[in-house]
């Protein structure tokens, strides 16, 4: 369950009793306080439902669990005597709280259940009204994408960027605010790089496909259709997946687990699945305000036997966990094991070649032309750093990119394609430092341009990343 090496390592560090003056446990949780660098201990706590833990610390570390949780279910493991404190009022606060939002999400999900069904012609009729209101604001922004392109690229500049933001306020008028946010982060493009044209037409041009899909939705096969909604924004409920979403069975690796920030407070939980057996890949997304943690326990590396189900549309990734994911007791990797075995397990649950990887991404973007970010693992590569390049007036900082991964070069051929990273650069040389110089094999997320590593391992260590930038 650990998010990382470095945190079980740091975890370890403080499994000494001098760092807990105070240790306590119940049947239902179990709790501590770790002196750290201040004079206030950090005050750590963890719940268990149906054996799944649930952690708060007050430390102001970002990662889930932290190493404070981790090490004390680290001493609960090693000398369960030790933990004799009574239970303080913090913890007493804390699991109270949890009981009661289980409780009343007990009391919602029984009056759900209970209630009579919404009427399916008026949930029919105000679908039909919302979507007549999307086709106007598309209309709208179509006229105005064409005014844009007559009088040219060359003409923009960030002087303009207000005239943008006031087609993105429409849009939101219009019901569509996936749009108008689509439109906004197209203009952050211009003037970015040498080839900013090139990029922003790109975007511009798959905003069109989507305005022109939006304007013959009615027209469009059901599997399409889906990925039009998914697109504008316009979310299905989580009742919609889990009565007719595909649902698969299988054992499942947890390839990846971050966080990324978002505007106003907003957190996006992004969790990488992979079927042993079926090979599937698989995206369980959340969201949450700084206020409310999200409590997702997929661990990097543990394998756990679950059944999804898929959001409607070919070729789909996002999906929900239907119940409760079961860890299989059988797997080294689940039960925190040492690097070298989960590195074996990373190697052999993605065992696509190179020519599979992107034939699976071609069918992915041919399903869904507006695709976000597609899931591919590179075996082989090398990372390599370039240091920046000061640019002309006006071209933007980043026309050439630091970091870049060399793939393995195919048969005959004596030139290795590359591969642009979308990389801070403490992650960039966590990887490099794991590496030594010598290839080794990446999972990360395709946006088309630039790849977001958020796995990295050989065959003796691994290094997973936590946190993710946002998309523009």
């Amino acid at each position: 369950m650990s998010p990382d090496a470095s945190s079980t390592k740091a975890a370890q560090g403080l499994v000494v009793p001098a760092k807990w003056p105070a240790l306590g446990a119940s049947d239902e949780a179990v709790w501590g306080e770790c002196q750290g660098s201040g004079s206030k201990p950090y005050q750590t706590q963890v719940h268990f439902v149906a054996g799944v833990p649930s952690f708060k610390c007050s430390c102001p570390s970002r990662k889930f669990p932290c190493k404070h949780g981790l090490a004390l279910l680290l001493f609960l493991a090693r000398d369960s005597s030790a933990f004799t404190a009574v239970e303080p009022g913090w913890v007493t606060e804390w699991l109270s709280s949890r009981r009661d939002r289980a409780e009343k999400k007990e009391i919602k999900a029984a009056v759900a259940a209970s209630a009579a069904p919404p009427d399916p012609a008026l949930v029919l009729k105000r679908q039909a009204q919302r979507l007549q209101r999307m086709c106007a604001g598309a209309r709208e922004l179509a006229l105005w994408l064409d005014d844009l392109m007559r009088q040219g690229l060359a003409t923009l500049s960030s002087e303009q960027e207000q005239n943008w933001h006031a087609m993105a306020a429409r849009m939101v008028d219009a019901q569509a605010a996936r749009l108008g946010q689509l439109l906004t982060n197209a203009m952050t493009l211009v003037g970015q790089g040498r080839d900013w044209p090139a990029r922003l037409l790109q975007r511009l041009g798959s905003l069109q496909l989507l305005l022109d899909a939006l304007q013959r939705y009615e027209q469009l096969p059901a599997s399409m259709q889906a990925h039009v909604r998914q697109a504008l924004g316009w979310s299905y409920d989580r009742d919609e997946v889990l009565v007719a979403g595909e649902r698969v069975t299988d054992q499942w690796r947890v390839l990846a687990n971050v966080v990324t920030e978002l505007e106003n407070r907003l957190t996006e939980h992004r969790v990488w699945l992979q079927g042993t057996h079926t090979q599937r890949r698989a995206l369980l997304l959340d969201y949450a305000h700084a206020t409310r943690p999200v409590e997702m326990g997929w661990a990097v590396g543990q394998l756990v036997g679950a059944e999804l189900a898929f959001y409607p549309g070919d070729q789909a990734l996002r999906a929900l966990a239907v119940g409760a994911a079961i860890p299989a007791g059988t797997d080294d990797a689940a039960e925190g094991a040492a690097d070298v075995v989960l590195a074996q397990a990373f190697a052999a649950t993605c065992c696509r070649d190179e020519g599979q990887e992107w034939m699976a991404m071609a069918k992915q973007c041919l399903a869904n032309p507006w695709l976000m970010q597609s899931p591919v693992c590179f075996r082989d590569v090398h990372l390599m750093h370039h240091e920046p390049q000061k640019t002309e007036a006006g071209l933007g900082s980043d026309a050439v990119p630091e970091w870049t991964l060399h793939l393995s070069a195919d048969p005959g051929s004596q030139v290795r394609p590359s591969v642009d990273l979308r990389i801070v650069d403490a992650h960039a040389w966590q990887m490099m430092a794991l590496s030594g110089g010598e290839a080794f094999n990446v999972f990360g997320e395709w946006n088309g341009e630039r790849l977001t590593p958020l796995l990295a391992w050989n065959a003796a260590e691994y290094w997973a990343a936590t946190h993710a930038p946002q998309e523009q």
